[in-house]
């Protein structure tokens, strides 16, 4: 065992670039949850009667044998067949393309830390909006969600390319392409009514929420609120040997103590990477490759993706996405918001110079199953990729091979067995009696 970490940061021998260890994770750092509301979050979350054409459970993207993740650089939502990296297109119902973004694992988004979600960071807690929240939706947004994860659990059911399936396919399609959301017939109520017309999710909605008597009263919110409490129980990750180590509880090995004095230290990870769950919950251009259709409108024929700038319009904000959490980031390959590195150690190694390492990106990393078109327009661009280049404000930073080692050592000791094991797990069976993903 190692403790000589002790002694280096209690000396502080980085200076001004040392960061502090963050304090122990705790129950107050989240929200309070309600087992009942759990378990019918769980029912609710493994069920495809959420989608559109009903294939697709919130599960097929983020499944806890992929890390909460679906293993994929860009996901097949609707159209897809399988699970995981096994995943293909049903040449029955082609995709039109791929998830623009690579699926965000899901641990900790209970505590009270996350007030901004997605890449982008389109949805964010504002108590200035009727809601509480802001949203694309802006005003037009419904009340009644209980949380900012709630909130964020609207959107892949609104998503042709995740849950709602192509225009014209099924009501839920045909509800968003008319811009009929909220309301009766919006395509959150077609969702509600589908699961209220369903007895057993009936009785387990009037058992777990005092407001609803009969089926009829259920909304698209109550069934947003109880998978959110579900994600809240099932990924909470706080019992990884790091916070053991934070806990005084153990020791560190002697490579993950070395890796996390380099984190903390002299690699300047922890600028960004802060805080109890390594993530200052900025946003960031750290250059990373863009492969996949990007993040356009059906009318744009471009395939960037300019992340916190489609939603700011700021152009100081083109090309930079959230920090993400690195709790059991080990597990959750494939990494960055297009999932373009297979590897943790590509990615890393890639980081530590981004626009070096955006320039010899090797295409063979981005883990793609078939799907007609061009992934790699952006990387052949020119003119594309001097965007992506210049918009990098972080140093480079050198680093020895072994250092990258005690890195990747330090980052699995945030991996959590209890929490990749989730508490719940897969159910056998959901009350549609749709096929669960497994």
């Amino acid at each position: 065992m190692y403790r000589f970490i002790v002694l280096v940061f209690a000396m502080a021998p980085f200076g001004a670039m040392a960061a502090e260890l963050p304090a122990p994770v705790v129950d107050a750092d989240y929200r309070r949850v309600d087992l009942e509301e759990a378990k019918l979050g769980q029912l609710l979350f493994y069920d495809p009667i959420l989608s559109g054409n009903q294939t697709v459970a919130c599960a097929t993207c983020h499944h806890p044998r992929h890390g909460t993740s679906d293993g994929l650089s860009l996901g097949l939502g609707d159209g897809g067949e399988g699970l995981g990296p096994m995943r293909r297109a049903n040449p029955d119902n082609m995709p039109e393309q791929r998830i623009p973004r690579n699926s965000p694992a899901l641990f900790n988004l209970g505590a009270h830390e996350f007030t901004v979600l997605f890449h982008d960071g389109r949805i964010a807690i504002d108590p200035t909006r009727p809601s509480g929240f802001r949203t694309p939706l802006d005003d037009d947004m419904a009340v009644g969600f209980a949380s900012l994860l709630s909130a964020q659990t609207m959107f892949p059911v609104l998503s042709p390319d995740e849950m709602a399936g192509h225009y014209g396919e099924n009501d839920v399609s045909k509800a968003v392409r008319q811009g009929l959301i909220t309301g009766q017939g919006g395509a959150w109520d077609i969702i509600a009514r589908r699961v209220a017309a369903i007895d057993a999710y009936a009785d387990q909605f009037a058992a777990v929420y005092p407001h609803i008597e009969q089926a009829d009263q259920i909304q698209f919110t109550d069934i947003s609120n109880a998978i959110a409490v579900f994600m809240e129980l099932e990924w909470r990750s706080d019992t990884a040997p790091f916070d053991a180590y934070l806990r005084d509880e153990t020791d560190l090995s002697e490579a993950a103590a070395l890796g996390a004095e380099l984190f903390y230290g002299e690699a300047r990870c922890a600028t960004c990477h802060s805080g109890p769950f390594q993530t200052d919950h900025g946003f960031h251009a750290m250059g990373a490759p863009q492969i996949g259709p990007g993040k356009a409108a059906r009318f744009e024929s471009h395939a960037r993706d300019e992340g916190r700038f489609r939603v700011t319009g700021n152009p100081v904000d083109a090309y930079k996405f959230r920090t993400p959490s690195l709790r059991n980031v080990a597990l959750t390959a494939p990494y960055g918001h297009a999932g373009a590195h297979a590897t943790l150690e590509a990615f890393l190694e890639s980081h530590l110079d981004p626009v070096v390492g955006l320039q010899t990106y090797d295409q063979t990393q981005a883990v793609l199953p078939n799907l007609e078109g061009d992934d790699f327009r952006v990387l052949g661009d020119e003119a594309e990729m001097a965007s992506i280049a210049q918009a990098v404000s972080t140093p480079s930073i050198a680093l020895e091979q072994s250092e990258v080692k005690a890195l990747l050592a330090f980052l699995d000791s945030l991996t959590d067995t209890a929490a990749m094991a989730g508490r719940l797990g897969v159910p056998d069976a959901v009350p549609s009696g749709l096929a669960v993903p497994r």
